[in-house]
C-alpha cells in the first residue's frame, strides 16, 4: 500500500495562486443560453463589466471580443496575487469547478485550510454525491483525514458530539440518483429526506438506515437540512419508509 503523503502543516499559497492561473486559462465553455450563460472557472456569465480607460463600466462579451478577454483575465489574474489568505482564492472558483480545484489543490492545503475548502465546495455544489471529479471513495477520504471539529462550526459540532452511538438517517431520492442510495450525504431529519423525494414535482422514495456514531464524520446545520456525512459501507438495515407526510415545504 503507497505510504499517505504528510499534509503540509501550512497551505502552500503560491503553489495554490499557481492553480488558480492555470484554471483561469482554461475555455469558456459556451451553453445553449450564450453569452449570458457560460462555464468556467472564474465566470458563469459571458457578458462582464470591465472598467474602461477614464474608469466608467463596459459591459463586454467575453465570447466574441478577445481584447476584453485578456484585459479580464488580466484583472483576474491581479485577484489571484492580491489574495493573502487561501480562502480567497477557494471563493473566487465558480460553484461548478469546486471539486475539480480541490482535486488539484488538496495536496498543498493544510488541515484546516483542507477543511474550509471541503466544507465550502460541498455546500455550495448542487449534487456532491455525484460529482466526476472527486469519486465517493476520494471524498470519503479527505473527510477522514480532517479533525472533524474543524469541519464544523460551535453548533454543528455541539450537535456531533451528542449524536447516540447508533443514529437513525434519512435519505431522499426522486428518479434522478435513485441509484445513489448509498451516498455520503443523508439527513437526521425524516422531513427533509420527504422534501428532497418530493421536489421537481416528483414522488420519490424516503430511505431511512441505521450507523454508528463513529462513521458520521461531520454534522452540517447551514442550509437547514441536518445533514450528516456518513461512511455509506457501514450504513445498515436500509430500508424505504412507508408512510411519508404530504404537502411538506423546506424552509432556508
Amino acid at each position: 500500500m503507497a505510504k499517505q503523503k504528510k499534509r503540509p502543516e501550512e497551505t502552500k499559497l503560491d503553489q495554490l495562486k499557481y492553480l488558480a492561473y492555470v484554471f483561469l486559462e482554461l475555455d469558456i465553455i459556451p451553453t445553449k443560453f450564450s453569452p449570458v450563460v457560460v462555464k468556467h472557472p472564474f465566470t458563469d456569465n459571458g457578458v462582464v463589466g470591465i472598467p474602461g480607460k477614464n474608469g466608467e463600466l463596459l459591459m463586454v462579451n467575453l465570447l466574441d471580443d478577445p481584447g476584453a478577454l485578456q484585459r479580464w483575465k488580466e484583472l483576474c489574474s491581479q485577484r489571484i496575487r492580491e489574495a493573502d489568505t487561501p480562502f480567497k482564492i477557494a471563493l473566487m472558483i465558480t460553484k461548478p469547478y469546486q471539486f475539480a480545484f480541490l482535486k488539484y489543490a488538496a495536496p498543498v492545503l493544510s488541515e484546516q485550510d483542507l477543511a474550509h475548502f471541503l466544507t465550502h465546495a460541498w455546500i455550495c455544489t448542487e449534487e456532491p454525491n455525484m460529482d466526476p471529479n472527486l469519486s465517493k471513495r476520494q471524498l470519503l477520504s479527505m473527510f477522514r483525514s480532517i479533525d472533524p471539529q474543524k469541519l464544523m462550526d460551535t453548533d454543528e459540532y455541539a450537535v456531533f458530539c451528542e449524536l447516540d452511538e447508533v443514529v437513525t438517517v434519512y435519505r431522499g431520492v426522486t428518479s434522478y440518483n435513485e441509484e445513489n442510495i448509498r451516498a455520503l450525504s443523508w439527513t437526521l431529519d425524516r422531513k427533509t429526506a420527504e422534501w428532497f423525494a418530493g421536489r421537481f414535482g416528483e414522488s420519490g422514495t424516503v430511505y431511512e438506515a441505521q450507523i454508528s456514531k463513529a462513521h458520521i464524520h461531520a454534522v452540517f446545520l447551514n442550509r437547514g437540512e441536518s445533514e450528516v456525512i456518513v461512511d455509506p459501507k457501514h450504513l445498515i438495515d436500509i430500508a424505504p419508509v412507508q408512510e411519508q407526510a404530504q404537502g411538506l415545504e423546506m424552509k432556508f
